[in-house]
Formats: structure tokens, C-alpha cells, sequence
């Protein structure tokens, strides 16, 4: 018998459908059902390929002396929370208040007169273990404290209250010191260097400010560009890198980059072929980089394109070893037992893979091997056609014969269709704006590059998706499911949206345009036009900066924010100011510059007080001061797709003086027309680097 998810569109809620727990959606409905009948409010939030939630999944929301208590007592409401991000920001916020950690499952329990949330956690066993609670004791405990404790409960919510109104708070906008940038990009680069963790993530955001820092020549205790470098080789060589197939995992469970924790996300992958691609750009032109785009590229087209042309979001960290498996195993699908390598390669292949990759008898994951490679450089021919022998293990077919498979989009398939290799993971098809914009972004700056047009093409292809199909009534939508746009855009889906037209657009120009529906001129309007439409429902126009919700869209909201701190996907803010010193140098239209700078001044003193917490706006900063705008010819264009600017965007000139290639323009001031191309690249870093 299945609950109310079981119609839902999000394959997370879905997964839920089976509960004996009577799941609610979020919706008014919902919370109005809970006021009536005085229950508070269980507040589930996850995403499909979570590990943990897919744990809690099958034991404590699937037990029915936990679900029996849970429907008498409370009013369970399921989130996804990549539909609606601002829901989970507020209440993840308050359990790092009231908890001091955070993660996913997000289980918060909410007062249902306000949705103010008085205690949570995240994964709760159905039994007392990993020293948490057992979650039939923590549902009587609370629903005790809910119905005998009101004075403490209203001192609790009070409490957690003015902690997250204050967060929303900011200073009165104010000018930017003089040496700000260089202390945030000092702070996130010792950030990176001196983390030692137990678990090691990309940290994207992070590491793109700390390769945008390393072209100034500044004292610093930590060597930036090495830094920089360190970042892409331990993603390009490390475990985190499927290296049969291609695709990044969210990040790894240890701090040398060996074991992932398996999900491959969209977001992740589309920062870092960009990211790669820049490290390129700015000299460090390590084969393993062009290698570990080639393959992401490769992934994308093969698992996580839809023939509409829009990027699937996630793929799931588990998957069956055999068809009549009742649970999926963590990592199954990407790891090899000692073996079964025997079995698969000869004697010399598998010597040369134990000398270019972590292999062992013993295994570094529970007995099995996760390839992770050893060395920097190219991998010899021979290597590559032992990969191949495990990517056709794996999927069936060799690389060249496998160039689409078709994904898995629940357990039932992924059990039931007759795989040629290996049972894959289950892919999450909904296509997420925020998300795509990212792996726009990342195919655009690898094509301009590396000079691919076909990476250009495959995101040309997603973008016009979004164009056609994400609008109704005039407004942006976040996501699509097959075909169907639903939920209303947040911020970051605007900004990223504009940053990856944007990209777009000098892709198109640097690549000349040699592809139908690249024209850069579509792509700046449509930057612009989207643009508009953010500015008109996030801005705040009292204060500065945009909120994470349009105010008519809040209404289910305890507050509204304007996110400013980067995590796994740079913040909104942050993007959102970078891009319009981008539009303001390509449309030349100075009310952007004039927003981008009240936007720098609104978030000025959280720069000052907690710089590690909002790299991307040292970013939009370093755009702002730094910003150049260089005119040129098309064949010059041509020619600057690997040069490193980071704060340069290119237009073509209609006309220029005589006897030059081009113009370096610092805003709107040009210097002397540039007669050769080192001239205009020396003047263009004369504006980069000044400082």
C-alpha cells in the first residue's frame, strides 16, 4: 500500500512511497492539517542518491511500530530538498545551531502554528547505535516535551528564532577596504593548505578564488599556485575520478583522496571540468587533466544526457550486485576485487596497473579496489586498453560501441532490465536549472580551452532547453521532469542561469561562432533578459543583494534570506555580483556596475568578519576592481581561448585604429591600441594583475 508520494514527480519522494509512514509533501494542506489537529510537524528533507537517507529509508521509516506511533503523533511532511533549497537552508541552519553538526537526512520537528523549528538531527537509527538514540524513544521523548513542556518549548523556539532572524541581518553598506581582497584570498588559500581532514571534498568555489589570487605577487606563507595545482591533481589522479569511465564522486570518505563516497552529482562535475579547464589556461597543463575532462565529457553524453538535451541531476551511490539483491551495495558498481583484475587481464597488464594505479590483493575499500592513480602524466596505450577491459565488464560494450545508457530510474528497473554488464545506479532524470547552468559553464570554458566544439554543442543544447521549456507565466522554473517544468526559480538558479550564458557567449566568440544557435549576440540578450527578471523579484531593494526566494513565492517561509556562504555550489550572491561587472563591461550599461558594487558593499562587513565563509564574493570583487574588457578582431579572438585572464571578457570591434589588433579597455578606459597581440596580453595583465 503506498502514501501520498507515490504520485510525487521527485524520485526522492518516491522513494517513500512504500512507508508505512503517512507522508505529506510540503504544502498548505499540509501544515493547515497539522494546526487543526495539534501535531507537530516531522520535517524529513534529503535528495535520491544520499546514502543516509536512503539508510533511514529502509529502517526507520520503514518500521511499523516507529510509523504507527509517527501517525498518531505527528504530521510527517517529505522534502527534496533539490526542489526547494530555501526550505533547506533555513532548517539546516538551525540544526548546526542547536546541534553543532549538520548533514542529510535533515529531521527537524516543527511547531505547526510558526513551522519554528525546536530540535532535529540527522540520521536516526531504529535502534540505540553510533552512539544516537533509538527513533522510536526520540519520537516519545519530543512528543512529551511538545505536550508538557510548553514554557520551555516557546523559550527554545524564541531562542532558535532571533538566532536565524539575526543571520539575515546585515550591516549598512559600506566601502570596501583597500587590502579586503588580498585578505580573502590569503584566509580561503591557508584554508585549503592547512585543512587536514577526515574526508576530502572539491571545495570548488574555494579553489577557484585561490587560482584567481595566484596570479598577484603579494606576500603570503602559502605558495597559491601550487595550491591551486595540488586541488586538480588530487581530483584528476585520486578515487574521487572514475578513471574507467569518467565523472566525478561528491568527494571522498579519507583525507588522501582514495575512497568516494559514490554518488556522481551534476554540480560537482560541471565545477570541476571548469575548474580543470582553467587550471589549463593558466599553465599547468598536466595530462591528467585533459584526460579526466575528456572523460566527464564523455559520461555526460553517455549517462546523464536526455534526448531533449538537458543534464540529468545525480546518480546514486549504490547499486545490486545481482537482481535478486533486496538492498543496493555502496560503490558496487565502480570497484574490482584482486581477482576478478586476474581473471579479466593478462599477467603484464595487470603488473603495468598495479604500477600506475592503487592496486593490491588487499584492496583499499573493504576488500575491493577503487583505482586511484600514482603519478602525474600521460597514461601509456597499453593502460588505457586495460581500462577499456573494465569499462566493458562494467557496461557491456567497449567506449567506442557504448556511446548512450539508458539510466536506471528506480530500483525496480535497475533489478528488472537486462543489463549487459555490470547493474548500474539509479540516475535521478529531473533536470535542475541551477545545476545545468553549472555544467553549461563547465563544457563552455573546456571548449574555449581546448578548442572543442563538441563540448560547446552539448551545452548549447541544454541551455536552449532551458530557454524553450523552463518559463511559465514569465517566470523561470527550477526544475523539469520529463518535459514538465515545476517549482519556481531560485537565485542561484538565476545567477548560475546567467553566468552560463555568459559563457556562453565569449565560448561563442573565442570559438567563432562556427556552430549554428551559438551566435554570442543571443547569448548576451538573453543573459540580459533573464537578468531583468532576477533583479525584478530577488533584489532587495531596501537593503541590497538578492534573496533566495521572490517575495510572492515566501509565503511558506519562517524568513527569507540572502545566501552569501559557499558549500558544495558557490553561493548566489557571489555569482550573481560577478555577473553583472560582466554585463556592465559587455552591454555597457554602468546600472549594473552600480548594482554589482552596492551588492559588494551590502555583504562588505561578512567579507571582513568571516572571509573563509564567502569565497565567491572575493571572487565578484576581484571581478569589480580588476575588471577588463578586451575589443578585438575575431582571428584575434581565436588565439586568447587558453590564455589565463580571469576577470577579462572579450567583445569583437566593429572598427579599430588603424595598424592595431586591439583594444584593453580598464572599464571605460582604454589604453593606447594595441599593435600586436603580446601588446594587447601585456596590457590586458597591466589590468589583471595591477595590484
Amino acid at each position: 500500500m503506498t502514501n501520498r508520494l507515490a504520485s510525487a514527480q521527485s524520485l526522492y519522494l518516491r522513494k517513500h512511497a512504500e512507508n508505512p509512514i503517512d507522508w505529506w509533501p510540503w504544502c498548505d494542506e499540509a501544515i493547515e492539517t497539522a494546526r487543526k489537529e495539534n501535531k507537530p510537524i516531522f520535517l524529513s528533507v534529503g535528495y535520491s542518491s544520499c546514502h543516509w537517507c536512503t539508510v533511514m529509508e529502509g529502517e526507520a521509516f520503514s518500521d511499523a511500530s516507529i510509523a504507527e506511533y509517527m501517525n498518531a503523533n505527528f504530521l510527517p511532511i517529505k522534502v527534496d530538498r533539490e526542489e526547494r533549497p530555501d526550505l533547506d537552508s533555513i532548517y539546516m541552519q538551525a540544526l548546526q545551531l542547536t546541534s553543532g553538526q549538520g548533514g542529510w537526512p535533515l529531521n527537524m520537528f516543527l511547531a505547526p502554528d510558526d513551522l519554528v523549528p525546536f530540535y532535529g538531527g540527522t540520521y536516526f537509527p531504529v535502534q540505540p547505535r553510533y552512539g544516537r538514540p533509538g527513533f522510536l524513544q526520540v519520537l516519545e521523548a519530543i512528543r512529551r516535551y511538545y505536550d508538557l513542556e510548553k514554557s520551555k518549548l516557546q523559550d527554545v523556539k524564541q531562542e532558535i528564532m532571533q538566532h536565524l532572524q539575526l543571520s539575515t541581518i546585515l550591516s549598512a553598506p559600506q566601502e570596501m577596504a583597500k587590502d579586503l581582497l588580498f585578505q580573502g584570498i590569503e584566509t580561503n588559500t591557508g584554508a585549503i593548505a592547512d585543512r587536514i581532514p577526515s574526508q576530502s571534498f572539491p571545495m570548488i568555489p574555494y579553489a577557484q578564488l585561490v587560482l584567481q589570487g595566484s596570479r598577484f605577487n603579494f606576500d603570503s606563507k602559502d605558495d597559491a599556485k601550487q595550491i591551486s595545482a595540488g586541488r586538480g591533481y588530487s581530483l584528476a589522479l585520486g578515487g574521487i575520478f572514475d578513471h574507467v569511465a569518467g565523472g566525478f564522486h561528491r568527494y571522498t570518505v579519507d583525507p588522501t583522496w582514495t575512497v568516494p563516497h559514490f554518488e556522481k552529482m551534476l554540480y560537482d562535475n560541471g565545477q570541476i571540468v571548469e575548474y580543470l579547464a582553467d587550471l589549463w589556461s593558466a599553465g599547468f597543463q598536466e595530462p591528467a587533466f585533459e584526460r579526466a575532462i575528456a572523460l566527464t565529457v564523455q559520461w555526460l553524453e553517455r549517462e546523464m544526457t536526455a534526448p531533449q538535451g538537458y543534464f540529468y541531476a545525480a546518480q546514486d551511490a549504490d547499486s545490486f550486485a545481482t537482481p535478486s539483491d533486496r538492498e543496493p551495495e555502496e560503490g558496487y558498481f565502480y570497484v574490482w576485487s584482486y581477482s576478478e583484475l586476474e581473471e579479466l587481464l593478462s599477467t603484464e597488464e595487470l603488473e603495468e596497473l598495479k604500477e600506475q594505479f592503487t592496486v593490491t590483493p588487499q584492496g583499499n575499500f573493504e576488500g575491493l579496489n577503487v583505482l586511484q592513480r600514482r603519478h602525474l602524466g600521460q597514461l601509456s596505450e597499453s593502460i588505457e586498453v586495460a581500462l577499456a577491459k573494465l569499462f566493458e565488464i562494467r557496461y557491456g560494450g567497449s567506449p567506442g560501441k557504448v556511446a548512450t545508457f539508458a539510466p536506471a530510474r528506480n530500483n525496480q528497473e535497475a533489478k528488472d532490465n537486462q543489463w549487459p554488464g555490470r547493474i548500474p545506479p539509479v540516475t535521478d532524470t529531473k533536470m535542475i536549472a541551477a545545476w545545468n547552468s553549472l555544467m553549461i559553464s563547465g563544457l563552455a570554458k573546456a571548449a574555449a580551452v581546448f578548442g572543442k566544439l563538441d563540448y560547446l554543442e552539448l551545452a548549447v543544447r541544454a541551455a536552449n532547453f532551458i530557454l524553450e521549456n523552463q518559463w511559465v507565466e514569465g517566470r523561470l522554473q527550477r526544475v523539469n521532469y520529463d518535459g514538465s517544468p515545476a517549482v519556481a526559480a531560485q537565485s542561484e538558479d538565476y545567477a548560475l542561469f546567467v553566468k552560463a550564458l555568459l559563457d556562453l557567449h565569449q565560448a561563442s566568440l573565442l570559438l567563432g561562432g562556427k556552430a549554428d544557435g551559438m551566435s554570442g549576440k543571443k547569448w548576451l540578450a538573453e543573459a540580459v533578459k533573464v537578468q531583468e527578471e532576477f533583479d525584478e523579484f530577488l533584489w532587495s531593494v531596501e537593503t541590497g543583494g538578492y534573496f533566495n526566494t521572490a517575495g510572492d513565492r515566501s509565503h511558506d517561509l519562517i524568513l527569507r534570506e540572502r545566501s552569501y556562504v559557499d558549500n558544495a555550489t558557490p553561493a548566489a550572491n557571489g555569482v550573481a555580483i560577478a555577473n553583472l561587472v560582466r554585463l556592465a563591461l559587455l552591454t555597457h550599461n554602468l546600472e549594473f556596475l552600480d548594482r554589482a558594487e552596492l551588492g559588494l558593499q551590502t555583504f562588505s562587513s561578512v567579507m571582513e568578519r568571516s572571509p573563509v565563509a564567502c569565497p565567491s564574493l572575493f571572487v565578484a570583487f576581484d571581478w569589480f576592481r580588476h575588471n577588463t574588457l578586451i575589443r578585438t578582431t575575431p582571428e584575434v579572438l581565436a588565439s586568447l581561448g587558453e590564455i589565463f585572464l580571469p576577470t577579462a571578457v572579450y567583445e569583437i570591434a566593429p572598427e579599430l585604429p588603424e595598424n592595431s589588433v586591439g583594444l584593453v579597455c580598464e572599464g571605460l578606459i582604454c589604453k593606447r591600441p594595441a599593435t600586436s597581440i603580446e601588446q594587447l596580453l601585456e596590457q590586458a595583465k597591466q589590468i589583471q594583475n595591477r595590484e
